[in-house]
């Protein structure tokens, strides 16, 4: 057997594979989706029947709607808090010239490492001595926290197509620090923050752990009502959730993606 062969077939087993992991992850979720159009009282395949009786429920009863907007609201705060700590953070690294970089940089992706009930084991001990508990407030900051890795990761990551010395010509010809970001470094690494602020709102939206920890009854996220919801009873509406959230899910994966690959075709591109 030639290299040519076992290249092929090593190159076709490698598809195959990748094949088989990525039906096995997705099937398991894309079954939820036809059981939220039961007609049904309860979880059954076949299905008794079609209808969208479970996502009327779902959109017009009092404690999901509730429940959505605690999860728009905590996630678009941590998400603005998260995308401008993230990139001023990363900032900071670009000038190569931070004292203790790499322990600061440890620090800070820390939270993507550490197990979120420890995370949320610690926060609820710190949050409490600060009367943050039981507080929108409270789970905004911790959601803030978990969220500005991946700001800092994608946003650092723009970072290494940016010249920093097109910061200094701005600088000596005359514009402020702020000016010359916006004017300059900005457009080249939005899509960077953009794609940050996706994931940091996708940390926010579907985080259940922390909010356990630190929220009370009032501050009910969509996470913790379906936790909630499914530790009482099964019925479809929390299914139709389940697939809102996986819609939701999918589109801020596409997004990021097709944002990635506009900021590596960018990089990639000579220059003029």
């Amino acid at each position: 057997m030639n290299h040519f062969t076992l290249c092929f077939i090593s190159r076709n087993l490698l598809r195959l594979f990748g094949i088989v992991m990525i039906v096995f992850m997705i099937l398991p979720l894309l079954a939820v989706v036809p059981i939220s159009f039961s007609s049904g009282t309860f979880l059954s395949y076949p299905l008794p029947g079609l209808s969208l009786r479970w996502y009327d429920k779902v959109f017009s009863a009092g404690p999901w709607l509730q429940a959505l907007r605690n999860s728009l609201l905590v996630g678009c705060a941590s998400t603005l808090l998260a995308t401008l700590l993230g990139t001023l953070a990363a900032l900071a690294f670009a000038r190569r010239n931070l004292p203790g970089a790499t322990n600061v940089l440890a620090l800070l992706i820390s939270p993507m490492i550490i197990p979120p009930v420890i995370s949320g084991l610690g926060m609820y001990f710190l949050f409490g001595q600060l009367g943050l508990t039981g507080t929108l407030t409270g789970i905004i900051l911790a959601h803030t926290v978990l969220a500005t890795p991946f700001v800092l990761i994608n946003v650092a990551a723009s970072l290494q197509g940016l010249d920093m010395s097109l910061l200094k010509a701005a600088a000596m010809s005359g514009a402020s620090p702020l000016r010359a970001f916006i004017n300059v470094a900005l457009p080249i690494i939005a899509p960077g923050v953009i794609s940050g602020a996706l994931f940091a709102f996708m940390t926010s939206f579907d985080e259940i752990v922390v909010v356990l920890f630190i929220g009370g009854p009032g501050q009910r996220t969509l996470p913790r009502q379906m936790f909630d919801g499914i530790r009482d009873t099964i019925d479809p509406s929390i299914v139709a959730m389940s697939s809102f959230l996986l819609v939701v899910g999918l589109a801020g994966l596409l997004t990021t993606t097709w944002l990635s690959l506009r900021s590596s075709r960018t990089l990639n591109q000579p220059a003029a």
